[in-house]
């Protein structure tokens, strides 16, 4: 791997820095980081080629030849995409499936008929989480506002007591769950066991979306009562299809790459003999790649031909689903090369140095940083990526259960305080029909107390693991 440093003559970055090399690397983080944040907010450039400046910008600053910058920025791209961009686009096409086939509106319906009035906030967090497991935050809110916006008006609810529930559940499955971009990106930079990360995520989940969801809807509502804008009410996915998939059927094939890859979490516990058989098969199992391809070759007939899809449909579907992605893979592929560049510049080691003798938790180190990317960038995927690489040297002497809970810290410091930078932010205001005042007090609170509930949820996982 080449090594950028602050001097001309390139340094390995684990070699310690001087004071000056210090000062002189984090001025360089802070002009390739402003450097994004103005393009992003100012000139409104898309995130991708945003990231690839300030990563240049960074190497520049930072005393480093540019080709140098250019050699790490590309790596960094290269190994991301690898290593996430398969699992995003299987993530995508069991989506695709899941919401073309009826899968997710017979998930909606089962669970909505079953729902008494009082816990109707409750069954959309859960509805939420289980359509969210699989994919993205901005498919999951199209697919779920029809819902959302249908039980208010059909059951005269107040909007924010069923809109911020469903918000909260796709919001931590996008932020704290794999296979999310975001949560395998971070897993990946720290090399974090996925398995244990999955299973203290859902741990961290439940508590974090109760809190932000059920419980701050009664606030929410009571601070912004608003109806249902009628002209938001799309076409559901199913209208078109004579028949759509059990639900029993459909839950089983959402949760199927969750089980694989706990099952493999669960074997490298109980097994003692890493050489086993047992172990080497359950390794492959539980893979993201044959977890997400098994779950995508099994809702093509689970899900695609119980809704009566020709084999060319299933096809056409699985197509579709790809093109949409491009963006975030692009996103996701540059803010790897951006963390690469970072690493390279000896950054996180930098940070290493620096905090060694600072009485701060790691996990509320990376918290913290998380943080700071996301209010100035916006985006929950860079400021994950990011922050991961700056912490990356921290989990040198880390166990396996703590460097899956610094996964998490970060995952959970990208979410907080979603404001106008945020796509997101827009999405929610333009659905709800919310102006931009009642938009920070109900959505980008939620996002805050997803935050913080979350990092105090890890910190207290790291007094008892």
């Amino acid at each position: 791997m080449t090594h950028l440093s602050v001097e001309m003559l390139a340094a390995d970055a684990t070699e310690p820095i001087t004071s000056a090399g210090h000062a002189q690397l984090g001025i360089a983080v802070l002009a390739g980081i402003a450097v994004i944040v103005l393009l992003i907010t100012k000139f409104k450039l898309h995130a991708f080629l945003s990231l690839i400046i300030g990563s240049l910008v960074l190497g520049a600053v930072a005393g480093a030849p540019l080709d140098k910058a250019i050699t790490s920025f590309s790596s960094g791209l290269g190994s991301t995409v690898a290593g996430t961009g398969i699992l995003i686009a299987l993530g995508a096409i069991l989506g695709k499936l899941l919401a073309d086939s009826g899968g997710a509106d017979q998930i909606v319906d089962t669970i909505l008929a079953k729902a008494s009035g009082r816990v109707m906030p409750w069954a959309m967090v859960l509805i939420a989480g289980i359509v969210g497991l699989p994919i993205f935050f901005e498919v999951g809110i199209v697919l779920l506002i029809p819902v959302v916006l249908l039980v208010v008006k059909r059951g005269n609810f107040s909007l924010m007591r069923i809109g911020i529930p469903a918000l909260a559940g796709l919001s931590v499955m996008h932020g704290l769950i794999p296979p999310h971009p975001g949560p395998l990106a971070a897993i990946a930079a720290l090399d974090a066991n996925l398995g244990v990360t999955l299973a203290l995520g859902v741990v961290v989940a439940i508590p974090t979306a109760i809190v932000a969801g059920p419980l701050f809807s009664r606030y929410a509502a009571r601070w912004v009562d608003i109806r249902p804008p009628e002209n938001m009410v799309p076409e559901r996915a199913s209208g078109e299809l004579d028949k759509r998939p059990g639900f029993g059927i459909t839950v089983a094939t959402v949760l199927l790459p969750v089980v694989m890859m706990l099952a493999k979490a669960l074997v490298d516990v109980v097994v003692d003999d890493k050489g086993t058989t047992v172990q080497r098969v359950f390794d492959v199992v539980g893979s993201p790649l044959i977890a997400l391809l098994t779950a995508v070759v099994v809702g093509m007939f689970t899900l695609g031909r119980s809704a009566g899809f020709t084999k060319g449909r299933i096809a056409t579907t699985v197509e579709k689903s790809l093109a949409p992605i491009a963006g975030v893979l692009l996103i996701v592929g540059a803010g790897g090369g951006f963390k690469q560049t970072l690493v390279d510049a000896g950054v996180g080691q930098m940070i290493l140095e620096l905090s060694k003798d600072w009485n701060i938790s790691t996990l509320l180190l990376a918290w913290l940083i998380a943080v700071a990317i996301r209010l100035a960038t916006g985006s929950a995927t860079v400021a994950t990526i990011s922050a991961a690489g700056l912490v990356a040297p921290l989990t040198a002497d880390m166990s396996t259960t703590h460097t899956a809970l610094l996964v998490l810290a970060v995952g959970a410091g990208s979410l907080f305080f979603s404001h106008v930078n945020d796509a997101g932010f827009w999405m929610v205001k333009e659905y709800f029909g919310m102006n931009v005042g009642q938009t920070l007090k109900t959505w980008s609170l939620m996002e805050t107390l997803i935050s913080v509930v979350g990092i105090v949820c890890v910190l207290l996982l790291s007094l008892v693991l």
